[in-house]
């Protein structure tokens, strides 16, 4: 059996989509929990994966579903295409999550005549590490340091913009934004004991900005 490769799982999330989308599944009748649809889906999807390849599961120490290819999968509504991820540092908004984003975006039907579900997947779209760091924030230091901004310039962009992150720490990641430049990230990321990933700007950027890529 191969092992699973990054190429490899875009292509089989290609299909994948492809073939759900036709599916009816008489245990998604009137479910309209958005996290019991994101379960079904990510564990039909790591099954179909199992078939073929070799691959190291996520876990609770690890936090994302393909800790070996540093990529997490992502189940979500069409209608309101978000999702939570672990908290781990302010720095994540700035410079990535630390690990790229499959994300499913589905929309559901339900046939009550034969009391089936059906998903719909409208989107498959694969966005590498280095983008998912926030938008705004990004732009924001981007801009500051092309008016030859200075560290105390980025402290107070942090506080403006309520970065959840202690004084001495805020130093530190003006210094090494001074250092290394972020790129430009594509999520929307909101403060909370978790943050909260929105993909609305991923889903239409998908395939017009490098490394982020419409798979399906």
């Amino acid at each position: 059996m191969q092992p699973l490769t990054t190429e490899k799982l875009r292509e089989k999330a290609a299909a994948f989509a492809f073939i759900e989308s036709k599916y009816d599944e008489p245990s998604l009748y009137g479910v309209t929990d958005g996290k019991a649809v994101g379960t079904y889906l990510e564990h039909k999807f790591r099954s179909y994966l199992v078939e073929n390849f070799q691959f190291q599961t996520g876990n609770s120490a690890s936090g994302i579903d393909f800790p070996s290819l540093e990529i997490d999968m992502k189940v979500t509504s069409i209608k309101q295409p978000q999702s939570s991820c672990p908290f781990k540092s302010a720095r994540q908004k700035i410079f990535g999550l630390g690990y790229s984003l499959l994300i499913f975006a589905y929309e559901k039907f339900d046939d009550h005549a034969a009391r089936t579900g059906r998903l719909d997947i409208k989107h498959t779209i694969y966005v590498e590490k280095e983008r998912t760091a926030d938008f705004q924030m990004t732009r924001g230091i981007r801009e500051i340091l092309e008016r030859d901004g200075n560290k105390d310039d980025l402290i107070a962009f942090f506080m403006d913009r309520n970065l959840p992150v202690e004084e001495i720490e805020a130093g530190s990641i003006a210094e090494a934004i001074l250092q290394d430049k972020p790129l430009q990230g594509y999520l929307t990321i909101s403060n909370a004991l978790q943050w909260r990933l929105q993909y609305t700007r991923v889903i239409n950027e998908a395939g017009a900005v490098e490394g982020i890529y419409r798979v399906a």
